[in-house]
């Protein structure tokens, strides 16, 4: 069964409120919520399942054309922590500059997804 489809105003409200903090912690909940819906995003708008997006511990999406992967380790997987997916999904942080920084785990041919952040998460329709 596919994860439950997060509406896009609850997802943008997430998103802006992970965003908006600065001086106290965002809830986890507000924070889950974010990832998921950025990760949701990412994979309507890159649409495939040749790379593995992983942000543990809130989830993980397969996006962009290529090979199918459907069993085992993938050979395409991107993960990091939720700070660094909502910093590349949103456009605080470049793809290039995490990856060199360490803040990104990219392995295998297709996994760069400088091309597909920041996501058009603001504009999305729910």
């Amino acid at each position: 069964m596919p994860p439950k489809r997060i509406p896009a105003d609850v997802g943008r409200r997430a998103v802006a409120e992970a965003l908006a903090a600065v001086s106290e912690p965002v809830p986890r909940d507000t924070t889950a919520t974010a990832v998921r819906y950025l990760l949701q995003v990412l994979a309507e708008n890159a649409e495939g399942n040749s790379v593995e997006i992983r942000v543990p511990p809130f989830g993980a999406v397969q996006a962009i054309q290529g090979p199918r992967h459907t069993r085992g380790t993938p050979p395409n997987v991107v993960e990091m922590n939720a700070a660094t997916w909502l910093g590349l999904a949103t456009g605080s942080l470049q793809w290039a500059g995490a990856v060199a920084d360490g803040l990104v785990a990219a392995s295998g041919s297709r996994a760069d997804l400088g091309e597909y952040l920041p996501v058009a998460w603001e504009t999305m329709e729910g």
